[in-house]
């Protein structure tokens, strides 16, 4: 636990994977910013107690019951609404992970706003998945409503195919989700196998990155920890995708009006010309390939503009860089 106001850490970064922070400290320890860890589980809140008067950054991911125990997403819950009770400053707080930890939130706020989604269909429990896959012309797709790094994520090329399969799906199967909701939704076919992620920082576009499906994966993670030994670069930046165009632009306003500050939006491109926007990541992770590319051509990389926006956020201690 950081102490009172004034000392210990200066940014608390609160995660569920110890593999994604090792980036982001070096960053951080470039730019001059004192930070200090809370990893779920693995804390404890005396209630009693003011939170220190910090910066407070949620990195908590949908995918965390993959990695300690189903009970996190109530763990970040319980210490987000701790903290804005206080007034203190947290940066994708409470309201953007349940955005985070529901892709129909997701689905939800994007087409109601105008965004070209895939159509889908949540499904509550294991009763209704074949029905509600009979709706879709195949190919159509599931994924898991609690999703992250591809979690349920399967394509299917007939009806058959799914009802041999949607056992898996329903309670007590092999794919079960966290939170019983399984979403069947409609395959969009990029017009070249790629889709994008367009990543903002600070509410602000940053950069876009192309990310190559052709070996028909759907676990796109960028982080380190992800990378497939050996494997043709997955990742390279977009130039040509700018804070001008419309999409992103339309992009940011959405994430404005959501209090999204940090965020990778995932979009599709077809042969016909829609922009199909599908995932918003708040958890994002930043491709070391892209990356280096960035400190190559003298750019900021993400990683160090988050240091600098985190900075940004708490009292003027903490924007104080190394020389």
């Amino acid at each position: 636990m950081p102490e009172s106001a004034g000392g210990g850490a200066k940014v608390v970064i609160i995660h569920d994977n110890p593999e994604w922070i090792p980036p982001l400290a070096a960053a951080f320890e470039a730019e001059g910013v004192e930070f200090e860890e809370w990893l779920l589980p693995g804390i404890t809140l005396d209630l009693s107690q003011t939170p220190a008067d910090v910066v407070y950054w949620s990195r908590l991911s949908a995918s965390s019951h993959t990695r300690t125990d189903p009970h996190v997403k109530e763990y970040g819950r319980a210490v987000l609404a701790w903290l804005e009770a206080a007034g203190r400053t947290v940066v994708n707080g409470a309201g953007v992970y349940e955005l985070e930890v529901s892709k129909v939130r997701q689905h939800r706020e994007l087409e109601g706003r105008g965004f070209d989604v895939p159509r889908t269909v949540a499904v509550f429990g294991g009763d209704g998945l074949v029905d509600a896959a009979a709706g879709f012309v195949p190919p159509f797709i599931t994924k898991h409503n609690q999703g992250g790094k591809g979690l349920g994520v399967r394509r299917f090329d007939s009806h058959a195919d799914f009802a041999d399969a949607a056992t898996e799906f329903a309670p007590g199967g092999e794919n079960a989700p966290i939170d019983g909701i399984t979403l069947i939704q409609e395959y969009v076919q990029p017009a070249e196998p790629f889709i994008t992620r367009a990543e903002f920082i600070g509410g602000e576009f940053h950069y876009a990155v192309r990310v190559d499906v052709s070996g028909g994966s759907f676990e796109l993670c960028p982080a380190d920890a992800c990378e497939v030994p050996d494997a043709a670069p997955q990742f390279q930046l977009r130039e040509e995708i700018t804070a001008e165009t419309p999409l992103v632009v339309r992009l940011a306003a959405l994430l404005s009006e959501l209090d999204v500050q940090l965020a990778g939006v995932e979009f599709i491109e077809t042969a016909d010309g829609r922009q199909v926007v599908y995932d918003i990541n708040t958890n994002t992770n930043y491709n070391a390939d892209v990356e280096a590319g960035e400190s190559a051509a003298g750019r900021l990389p993400a990683a160090r503009r988050i240091a600098q926006f985190l900075a940004s956020q708490g009292a003027p201690a903490l924007t104080q860089a190394v020389a």
